[in-house]
């Protein structure tokens, strides 16, 4: 398979296989390569992985170097407590960020933790819209090839 979608299937089996203490909330990550979703079916919380860009440079002689995005999703519907629902769920964002910083992608033997990007944190326009919270975590691993 494509090198990216390979990163990308081991960050959703990495993050469904936290080991403890886990995660505050939990969670199915599900890699999508269309992640489109009815407004009704994010009642519960939904952590979809999709594979973003790859840009490929010079490594060595003879290796090149492959930056893969990943793009991590997180989305929830958010109650009458619009306030402590996103912080909590900003708060999921930050834990996933954290957790996935630096750790092997046991699947795919010499890609590294390089970056992550959570910009923004969450999405203005669907809270006010649907009172949906959207955040999108860029996750970037580096490989030789």
């Amino acid at each position: 398979m494509a090198t990216i979608i390979d990163i990308a299937d081991a960050v959703a089996a990495t993050l469904n296989d936290p080991g403890e203490p886990g995660f505050s909330q939990s969670f199915a990550a599900e890699r999508k390569a269309l992640p489109a979703f009815e407004l009704a079916d994010l009642a519960g919380l939904h952590v979809t992985v999709v594979p973003k860009a790859v840009e490929i440079t010079g490594g060595s002689r003879s290796l090149s170097q492959h930056d893969v995005q990943i793009d991590v999703g997180v989305q929830k519907k958010v109650g009458s407590e619009l306030e402590a629902d996103v912080a909590a769920l900003s708060g999921l964002v930050e834990e996933i960020a954290v957790f996935l910083r630096r750790r092997p992608l046991a699947s795919v033997a010499g890609a590294a933790w390089v970056r992550s990007a959570n910009e923004p944190v969450y999405s203005p326009e669907h809270l006010a819209e649907k009172r949906l919270f959207t955040s999108v975590l860029t996750v970037t691993y580096r490989a030789m090839k």
